[in-house]
């Protein structure tokens, strides 16, 4: 079984965004929204969604860790989806509510971990 090393790249590049995810963007978005004076249910659900978010970045650096031993094409595919749609998301938002798109620059980790994916993906196919 020979390790693709793109996929482990992006393993570890997912493993660093769940680090930066948790204790930067911890303190800096959903410590404030916690402490907030809005509804409880709407910071409970805010709680919700931090988590849940967590989440799908932990499953995605233990997806990515996965195909890099293991080619498996729909989980390598969703993997993609899911952080293009991150990168769209941010994009969008960044641009339609705050003007630009580097005050959330989340975007950049989420286009570049599937740029190093497609990079994978070609050796693969071409070394076959």
């Amino acid at each position: 079984m020979q390790i693709n090393r793109s996929y482990a790249v992006a393993a570890t590049l997912m493993g660093l965004t769940v680090g930066l995810h948790v204790f930067g963007g911890g303190p800096e978005i959903h410590d404030p929204i916690r402490a907030s004076a809005m509804p409880d249910l709407v910071r409970a659900v805010g709680s919700v969604l931090w988590h849940a978010v967590t989440w799908i970045l932990i499953l995605m650096a233990v997806a990515l860790a996965w195909i890099s031993y293991r080619q498996n094409s729909a989980l390598f595919a969703m993997v993609i989806a899911i952080q293009i749609g991150f990168a769209a998301l941010f994009l969008f938002y960044g641009w339609t509510l705050l003007g630009t798109v580097w005050e959330m620059g989340q975007w950049t980790i989420f286009s570049v971990i599937p740029a190093v994916m497609l990079l994978g993906h070609w050796q693969e196919r071409r070394s076959a």
